[in-house]
């Protein structure tokens, strides 16, 4: 649990209390390479935080998989659409390597928020940095090309391509793997 408090206090000190608070509705998971962590339809009533591996969020679309995110170890995972409705959400959480992911009950966490305004505090300000990324990608993809966008994922996350089928990458860029193999070969 110490790397989860670790990457809350990049966003919000809790106290020792807090912190107990959380570790009680949390637990420990490990989820083999390709399987899914949320499935298609499913409502999201949990958060989740990569303590080793690699997950994407992805959807189907006129049967096609579509890649919309990556998250890797120290970040937080969860289809907040379906978190914060109770809807069921259309995206699936792939686990795309063996990982370790401390499974947070989200239903309890909300039940936090009035005994520990810290723990309001730092989802607040965890969901508002979800918030800009999701406008930075979306700018991504009107105001950039393949190219720069592939340049940008390279820096946000160098290992990607090691750890990610270049399908995946391709389709997280928009383009497919023929484009990206091209812009792969130019660099």
């Amino acid at each position: 649990m110490e790397q989860l408090f670790q990457y809350f206090r990049k966003f919000n000190p809790l106290t020792g209390n807090a912190e107990n608070a959380i570790t009680e509705i949390s637990n420990i998971v490990t989820v083999k390479k390709n399987n899914d962590l949320q499935s298609f339809g499913q409502t999201c009533k949990t958060i989740y935080f990569i303590n080793k591996g690699v997950a994407r969020i992805y959807y189907l679309k006129d049967g096609i998989d579509i890649t919309e995110n990556f998250f890797f170890e120290n970040n937080i995972i969860a289809r907040v659409e379906s978190l914060l409705t109770g809807r069921p959400s259309r995206k699936g959480i792939q686990v795309l390597e063996d990982a370790e992911i401390v499974s947070i009950n989200a239903p309890a966490l909300f039940g936090l928020y009035d005994r520990f305004h810290e723990i309001e505090r730092l989802f607040r300000k965890i969901f508002e940095a979800a918030y800009v990324d999701t406008v930075n990608r979306v700018e991504g993809m009107q105001f950039h090309s393949a190219e720069e966008r592939y340049k940008s994922l390279l820096h946000e996350a160098p290992g990607v391509i090691k750890r990610v089928p270049l399908k995946y990458v391709a389709s997280y860029l928009g383009i497919t793997q023929v484009s990206l193999s091209r812009i792969r070969g130019h660099r």
